[in-house]
């Protein structure tokens, strides 16, 4: 089987199109396209201190991670799996596709990582708050949970450092809900956010676009069941090994990515 470049897009973007049609959007520097920025940058802020207030988050989640071969043939790999958040430092985590099967879990001090389809689990002491927890996962490990970046304690700062082009696209819906569609720039990406609208503005979907890498693969995560408060069922984030798996080094855990092994990390433009 030919090798496939492999593509792991880990922060923000957005680029608008479909089989086989463009859409050119024309933003000129106009008051009406600098309103429609500032209002694009309202609901971000908007959706970051709803984000940063909830204590408790709960949801599960679709990924389409997009790869693109020597031969310019764009594949979608699919995944799903849930979380659980409990501000400032608990998190239980699972992720499933056709190539892996991994749980998570963080109580504060220690992460542990589960690799159910083989019982086998690994675990390193990450002592510290959950933004530390995202930041060791991804800079430390290459094990970064998706969307991360909506999961921070500040959004607003992750999402929108670097960014030089905003653009409000008007209303999406996802998922049944209906969402303000926002679209930004930043050198190396573009990335996209539905926010859904009315008092729990919570991101539906996130979209990364690679500038980097031929043919911009795109990474996205959609959200659904969204439960935050008191509606999110209580949870214990201690590992208790109900079955008997087996420990070993964290290096010797397959990856927790939606990719088969043997597919090999492409060279950027």
């Amino acid at each position: 089987m030919e090798k496939i470049a492999r593509i792991l897009i880990e922060s923000s973007v957005t680029r608008i199109a479909g089989a086989g049609l463009a859409l050119f959007i024309g933003f000129g520097a106009s008051a009406g396209a600098q309103a429609d920025e500032a209002y694009a940058k309202s609901l971000i802020k908007n959706m970051s201190d709803y984000m940063s207030a909830q204590k408790s988050i709960s949801f599960n989640y679709d990924t389409i991670l997009e790869v693109v071969t020597k031969d310019q043939q764009r594949l979608s790999l699919a995944g799903s799996g849930t979380v659980v958040i409990n501000r400032p430092d608990k998190l239980r985590s699972t992720r499933s596709s056709g190539f892996t099967d991994i749980a998570m879990l963080f109580d504060g001090k220690t992460l542990t990582l589960l690799g159910k389809g083989k019982n086998i689990y690994s675990q390193v002491e990450v002592p510290g708050t959950l933004d530390h927890l995202l930041d060791v996962l991804r800079d430390k490990y290459n094990r970064p949970l998706p969307g991360a970046d909506l999961f921070m304690s500040n959004p607003e700062e992750q999402l929108m450092a670097g960014v030089n082009d905003i653009k409000d696209l008007g209303s999406g819906v996802i998922g049944g809900v209906e969402c303000d569609h926002l679209a930004f720039r930043k050198k190396e990406v573009d990335w996209q956010i539905w926010i859904a609208q009315g008092d729990r503005p919570y991101p539906c979907r996130y979209s990364i676009t690679s500038k980097l890498i031929a043919g911009g693969p795109q990474y996205s995560i959609q959200l659904s069941d969204w439960k935050s408060g008191d509606t999110v069922a209580a949870d214990d984030f201690a590992f208790k090994n109900p079955t008997d798996a087996k420990k070993i080094e964290l290096k010797d855990l397959p990856n927790a990515e939606d990719l088969p092994s043997n597919f090999v990390r492409g060279k950027t433009k």
